[in-house]
């Protein structure tokens, strides 16, 4: 089978590899059907990269299939079956996972044997993803979704269970206010997921026009462009004066700036991921509102619920999935994403 292979910072290949097979009992085989690109690969491919993988493994873990083959110890899940795929699933036993932290699971980040063991064993990174025809995981990384859901939609559970997993921990309310900063597809997600929780205002900051206008598709009441406009200003303007009950970091750079948008007693959670950043913060400014910050990682335990989400159809999702191509075209993915000309990009396979 084809499959796109990570060679170094700013290199892969599109090479044969072997159609992996079930071995263990509770190992599910998976026909991929589609692989989100995720920003994250846009990282990796950077020379040099600012998010690490490993050499030598199949890329892609933002994705969907069709179960082909289980093994004999899973009786939920049948050939033909849709599903989705935690690419990074905790294992539910040890302390951290038994102390309600999942997401700092001590053996997906037991990556001793590697220079990277801060980072989880995350398939599509540092063990073989979904960039090709088939895959193999085990059945609890796996959960049904309807056979109706099209699967470009099933391709954003990944990204969608970080979101939501991010979200809850607002708590938004009806009738709540947020601002939004980055409208990526993480970030029109978050757009989306507030306004579906209830808050009656969201606002969205943005420098690039095309991403603006799909954030007023995707729940945004209000788009700023913030080289042009003073985005304190119109959140302060938009809440009486007060600040917004919660802010949404979707770029990796603006916690200073979002510390500014909120109220007093309002909530941030940090979600742009960008290893490098170092912004100064006023230390103050957190005390006097007396802030509460979250961050927001990775989607523990939230696949199930993403996949009713999903099936409601009750956000936007077709808006965020701009464009499809097949696997030998991945390249053409990658080049509007650079562009900034894509949103979110499934790639499919073409053989089987």
């Amino acid at each position: 089978m084809k499959a796109i292979i990570f060679k170094k910072p700013g290199e892969y290949a599109y090479e044969d590899r072997p159609v992996p097979q079930v071995e263990k009992p509770d190992d599910v085989q998976i026909k991929v059907l589609g692989v989100g690109i995720c920003g994250t690969d846009l990282h990796v491919l950077m020379d040099p990269p600012m998010h690490p993988a490993k050499p030598g493994i199949i890329f892609g873990h933002e994705y969907c299939g069709e179960v082909a083959a289980v093994g004999e110890a899973v009786d939920w899940l049948k050939p033909g079956d849709r599903v989705i795929v935690d690419p990074h699933p905790p294992c539910g036993c040890c302390k951290n996972c038994r102390s309600d932290c999942p997401g700092q699971c001590t053996t997906l980040y037991s990556q001793q044997d590697t220079p990277w063991p801060e980072h989880g064993v995350t398939r599509g990174l540092f063990a073989d993803g979904a960039l090709t025809s088939y895959t193999c995981v085990p059945a609890h990384s796996v959960y049904k979704i309807s056979k109706d859901t099209p699967w470009q939609l099933a391709a954003l559970a990944e990204p969608l269970s970080c979101v939501g997993y991010a979200i809850e921990k607002l708590d938004i309310q009806a009738g709540d206010t947020a601002c939004v900063l980055g409208a990526g597809p993480m970030g029109l997600l978050f757009a989306a997921m507030a306004k579906a929780n209830g808050a009656t205002k969201v606002i969205v900051s943005e420098p690039y026009e095309y991403r603006r206008e799909k954030a007023l598709k995707c729940g945004a009441t209000r788009v700023v462009d913030p080289a042009k406009e003073d985005l304190k200003a119109v959140c302060l303007e938009e809440t009486d004066g007060l600040g917004v009950d919660h802010c949404i970091e979707a770029v990796g750079q603006l916690l200073p700036t979002a510390i500014d948008m909120i109220r007093p007693g309002g909530k941030i959670v940090m979600f742009g991921h960008d290893e490098t950043a170092m912004p100064p913060v006023r230390l103050a400014e957190i005390v006097r509102k007396e802030a509460a910050i979250f961050g927001g990682f990775l989607g523990k335990y939230y696949f199930e619920k993403t996949a009713r989400i999903i099936e409601s159809g009750i956000l936007p999702l077709e808006e965020i999935v701009t464009h499809t191509f097949p696997l030998s075209e991945y390249e053409k993915g990658l080049e509007l994403l650079r562009a900034g000309k894509a949103l979110k990009v499934v790639i499919y396979p073409e053989e089987y």
